[in-house]
């Protein structure tokens, strides 16, 4: 199986013996993301929307390009999209601003099982705050949500659906689409964490109908320290900012102030101007790749995976039936920290932990996962020197 991206991507030429198998923490990054940073800061770099000097002007239509090339990548408006830092930051936006857009009869929020702490603790402390009940939709045997509790939970009470797209624990792709339909029968605001599902599956924010959509660009090829929020407009205009200072003042006093436009109104302060371009041209990376090509990868070296892991005895994996490219599992008498450690020795790159799912992990009654996730640039020869890097945990922990 060759590999004709794994060269756009820089560190594997200054690591090459480098075996990165944790995409679903965070993503390598291909040359041209890497090389959009230096040229702003050598070529561009200025405050965007303050100046009127040339540097800045060409600065602030970069940066508003980057912002319309976002939008259309998940099919939204322009005004739509809100650079923050990350799907954490995105999330708590919402949980310090949402309040006002909820029924007053309504006091219920809905999570999943499988949440990601950044979208489990932000809903904890409102609920807290705002003395609202949390629900979980419960996962079955298989690793993936029971939708027949789903309809019971999600009622008339339903303030907030909040839903991973896929679990960064175990990879199971969720049916958002159903789920916010179950959400809008009852009126209650739909919210996605599509952390894990941005960089594998085409989204279309009209076409799911949500109406809060978040993710990271770091796991999208990006720099680390750029994320999105979308909001429907008509959402964003009713909401109070989420911090307050330059840039998102219509006019000010020294006794008061009123806010500009969306989405300026939720971005106070200088931004992270060259992330937001970077992001941009990750964007551009991906859909020259397409996602037909990114997910023919995946699928190749999603299979060929689960069939070599099964030749290892003394192996439990945690595999959904609708999986993305996660797999994780459990060597017998083996902490996943020791097999993540015996394969850094390696040079092999995997996850081991709770995954920030502590309370899945209990329910499960388990310390934690070994977790594999793919990207563009691996190919089969990865996963056949992660087998040779497990049986030889094995073989330690046997002669010990």
């Amino acid at each position: 199986m060759k590999n004709k991206f794994k060269k756009n991507f820089p560190i594997f030429k200054n690591n090459p013996k480098l075996i990165y198998l944790d995409s679903a923490s965070t993503s390598q990054k291909p040359e041209q993301v890497i090389k959009s940073i230096s040229n702003f800061y050598e070529k561009e770099n200025a405050n965007v929307g303050r100046g009127i000097y040339a540097l800045a002007e060409k600065a602030s239509k970069k940066y508003n390009h980057a912002r319309k090339t976002i939008a259309k990548f998940i099919c939204a408006e322009t005004n739509e999209i809100i650079f923050t830092k990350n799907t954490t930051e995105s999330i708590n936006f919402l949980a310090y601003t949402i309040k006002d857009l909820i029924l007053k009869e309504k006091n219920e929020i809905v999570l999943t099982e499988m949440e990601h702490h950044s979208n489990l603790i932000p809903w904890q402390e409102f609920a807290k705050k705002n003395n609202f009940k949390l629900k979980f939709i419960p996962i079955t045997k298989n690793y993936e949500l029971n939708y027949e509790k789903a309809k019971e939970m999600i009622n008339k009470k339903t303030a907030i659906l909040a839903v991973t797209h896929i679990s960064n624990a175990f990879g199971t792709i969720n049916n958002i689409q159903f789920l916010v339909s179950l959400a809008k029968e009852k009126k209650a605001i739909t919210i996605i964490d599509a952390a894990q599902s941005i960089q594998h599956i085409k989204i279309d924010v009209k076409k799911i109908g949500c109406d809060f959509l978040a993710f990271s660009g770091h796991k999208m090829f990006s720099p680390l320290g750029i994320g999105i929020l979308y909001g429907k407009k008509e959402l964003l205009e009713k909401m109070p900012p989420f911090q307050f200072g330059g840039g998102m003042v219509n006019s000010a006093s020294y006794e008061n102030a009123s806010w500009t436009r969306i989405p300026e109104k939720f971005e106070a302060g200088t931004q992270n101007i060259s992330g937001a371009i970077c992001l941009a041209e990750s964007v551009k990376y991906i859909e020259k790749i397409g996602f037909k090509n990114l997910q023919k990868n995946e699928k190749e070296l999603l299979n060929y995976a689960l069939k070599k892991l099964k030749s290892i005895e003394g192996i439990e994996s945690y595999l959904p039936k609708k999986q993305s490219s996660i797999i994780s599992f459990n060597l017998l008498g083996i902490h996943p920290h020791d097999v993540a450690q015996i394969l850094s020795n390696e040079n092999i790159c995997i996850r081991a932990g709770h995954h920030c799912c502590m309370p899945l992990m209990k329910k499960l009654k388990i310390p934690g996962t070994c977790r594999i996730s793919f990207g563009i640039y691996n190919v089969k020869k990865d996963i056949d020197n992660l087998i040779d890097g497990l049986k030889k945990a094995q073989k330690i922990f046997k002669n010990n």
